[in-house]
């Protein structure tokens, strides 16, 4: 039992390393973001640059070495992505959780006209 957890954490690690290369990095020599370039504008342009949706195509290949019966293979794919998903999340920068525009001419209040006990000069 223990060997086999050992084994999907580093089938899952493994998952999550290569569909953050395809999706995030820009690899040796750019190699890789020259290909995510090639294929955008294509549905293998969005395939490449959703890391939820490539997590997914990736684990595939990687659940038939884990798995034996076909419901193993589709077991072993969805949690697979999950944790590569699950990965990603814990190791991104959090997204900010307030954040404010600015005005182009960087005042907080335009006047309009004169208020309520004020002069229109």
């Amino acid at each position: 039992m223990t060997g086999s957890i050992f084994r999907f954490i580093v089938v899952a690690l493994a998952v999550w390393r290569v569909t953050h290369l395809i999706a995030a990095e820009d690899g040796p020599w750019n190699i890789i973001r020259r290909f995510r370039k090639s294929l955008e504008g294509t549905i293998w342009g969005s395939l490449v640059t959703c890391f939820l949706c490539l997590s997914l195509w990736v684990a595939i290949p990687f659940s038939l070495a884990l798995g034996s019966t076909l419901k193993d293979y589709l077991l072993f794919t969805l949690a697979l992505s999950g944790a590569a998903i699950l990965l990603e999340r814990a190791t991104s920068a959090p997204p900010p959780l307030y954040f404010e525009e600015e005005d182009q001419d960087g005042l907080l209040r335009k006047r309009h006209g004169a208020g309520p006990g004020e002069s229109d000069r």
